[in-house]
């Protein structure tokens, strides 16, 4: 049998579970649980979760469960059950056992009855709303319910007739008998089985009552061996609740309630029921739109899963609630992309520059370093020639200031190949720029110790060699607002919220001897990430920025 010891603790809950132990309240090994409720796809802020849990169980060399909360039928489905095993497994975590918490409503039924026995619970026939008029105020105590002393056997066969499906739903609910009077409401009998008349996707109609969560919540934890229940700050006030359940539920098993603060990006939207509007409005294209926080976007975007887990490790484990910038994310991801990304020349908003004195037909061959940031790299051929492609931000008629790229008179060196010198251009009717001219120098190809020096380095595309592809650029879904985010409030999206520009889509150009592959990053140089698109088709490759190449956010020194 696997025991438990202290580890060198990293955050508060550590420190608990360290002392659970050398106290001895730990029989064996840590046990925790990933709950997720299968009526969404997960996001950023479910990230923590799991990092939290499982890591958990990593470090005591313990066990982790995947226990579906499953006990809301008008709100789950299969395809969300999926959805969290392969985004789980994505992030490289893995469950000792998969569980929901049907599998318990007979035993959840069953300690139900016991307390019933004991004078503990009792049938009530308020509606939902006399129910709530009856719980009290925060500052005045409740009413008890005038069904409130029925007797035991009473109370059996009415709760044996709501088990059989004898009455409407609504017109009773079964309630703990703890105290109307507690200054804390979830402890004024709280309901703790509904009847409920709903086809369940994996157990069908096989129960007519559901237990409530504060009640199926701390019975499963026991039943299924969990030592440490990791929760979210809005069970904080249940916990008096969880303790209850669990003492008098006659389970040897005691799990403990531990709750964290949640997390938030500053300015991003991560309800569940807020994403789907914007699916359901259209505004986005599905649950793995890149511009969305899920993990399914967040991966269709290019993260990779280090990042991620990274990222919830720096920003640590607190009571307090975090609201990060953006930006600290970004950081993440743009560190593992770095050593990791295939260096790629693309032009995303093409104008096309002439060498003058080069041959219609004339190519050079050049080198370029698939991987320059690594100690060691391949090389691929790539090809100089007369017609190439820059970016329309790299030339000005009029300069500003210490403007280091193209304008008539200067010299700059071209990625990996030659310093050109700047000596004129063409415009449309309209004034716009559709051609450069440049002469190069043959004496300053990259790589052969040259003397000359210049300021400025663009990048480029042979026009010959390369391949029209779409470029998807991504910003926030909402528009910044005057007042920051704080006390986590969850960013919403109104009409007058959302940004019209958070998708834009350029037609660019990228090297054509290439293998692109969706398992692959690319970076583009001076354009960021880039990673392929499932979209793409044979005959148009789609790529989208997973985040830019420059970096606002500063890492302190334990990060």
């Amino acid at each position: 049998m696997t025991i438990s010891k202290p580890i060198e603790a990293t955050n508060f809950i550590e420190n608990e579970i360290n002392k659970d132990i050398e106290e001895g309240r730990v029989p064996s090994c840590v046990q925790t649980r990933h709950p997720p409720e299968p009526s969404g796809y997960l996001h950023i802020g479910h990230v923590r979760n799991i990092v939290l849990n499982y890591g958990l169980a990593e470090k005591y060399n313990g066990i982790c469960n995947l226990r579906y909360d499953d006990t809301n039928p008008s709100k789950e489905s299969q395809e969300f059950v999926d959805s969290i095993q392969e985004d789980v497994k994505w992030l490289g975590y893995h469950w000792k056992e998969i569980h929901y918490a049907t599998e318990y409503f007979q035993q959840n039924y069953e300690i139900a009855v016991k307390l019933i026995k004991e004078g503990k619970a009792y049938v009530d026939d308020l509606s939902a709303e006399e129910v709530s008029a009856y719980r009290g105020t925060l500052t005045e105590p409740g009413k008890e319910s005038p069904y409130r002393n029925r007797s035991v056997e009473e109370n059996l066969d009415l709760f044996e007739r709501m088990k059989n499906g004898e009455f409407e739903m609504g017109s009773r609910c079964l309630r703990a008998k703890i105290d109307m009077a507690s200054p804390n409401i979830n402890m004024r009998d709280p309901v703790i089985y509904r009847i409920q008349y709903l086809h369940h996707q994996r157990i069908g109609d096989s129960w007519k009552i559901y237990p409530s969560y504060d009640f199926s919540h701390p019975l499963d934890d026991c039943l299924e061996g969990v030592t440490h229940s990791i929760c979210g700050p809005e069970f904080e006030d249940h916990r008096p609740l969880y303790n209850w359940v669990v003492e008098n539920s006659g389970l040897k098993n005691k799990s403990r309630q531990i709750e964290y603060a949640n997390l938030y990006l500053k300015g991003v939207i991560l309800g569940k029921r807020f994403i789907k509007k914007l699916v359901n409005d259209g505004k986005v294209s599905g649950f793995d739109d890149p511009r969305l926080y899920t993990i399914r976007g967040l991966r269709r975007r290019g993260v990779l899963p280090e990042s991620l887990v990274n990222f919830v490790n720096a920003a640590g484990i607190s009571k307090a609630v975090s609201v990060i910038d953006p930006a600290m994310l970004d950081y993440f991801i743009r560190s593992t992309l770095n050593d990791v990304s295939k260096r790629v020349m693309a032009v995303v908003d093409p104008i096309e520059l002439v060498i003058n004195n080069i041959g219609e037909n004339e190519e050079i061959e050049i080198s370029l370093a698939d991987y320059p940031q690594r100690e060691e790299t391949t090389h691929r051929k790539y090809y100089f020639g007369k017609h190439l492609l820059i970016e329309r931000s790299d030339f000005e008629i009029v300069p500003p200031p210490k403007y280091r790229r193209f304008f008539v008179g200067n010299e700059v060196r071209l990625n990996g190949a030659y310093i050109v010198k700047c000596t004129g251009y063409d415009t449309d009717e309209n004034g716009n720029v559709t051609t450069v001219y440049a002469d190069y120098d043959p004496e300053t190809k990259s790589g052969t110790n040259c003397a000359k020096k210049v300021k400025g380095t663009v990048h480029w595309v042979n026009k010959k060699h390369s391949k029209n592809v779409e470029i998807r650029l991504f910003e926030n879904l909402t528009l910044p607002k005057e007042e920051s985010l704080s006390g986590g409030k969850e960013q919403t999206a109104g009409e007058d919220e959302f940004n019209p520009n958070s998708l834009i889509i350029k037609n660019g150009f990228v090297e054509d001897d290439i293998d692109y592959n969706e398992e692959e990053r690319y970076q583009f140089l001076r354009n960021g990430y880039f990673c392929l698109d499932k979209d793409s088709t044979k005959d148009l490759l789609v790529f989208n920025r997973t985040v830019g190449l420059k970096d606002s956010y500063k890492p302190n020194n334990n990060q």
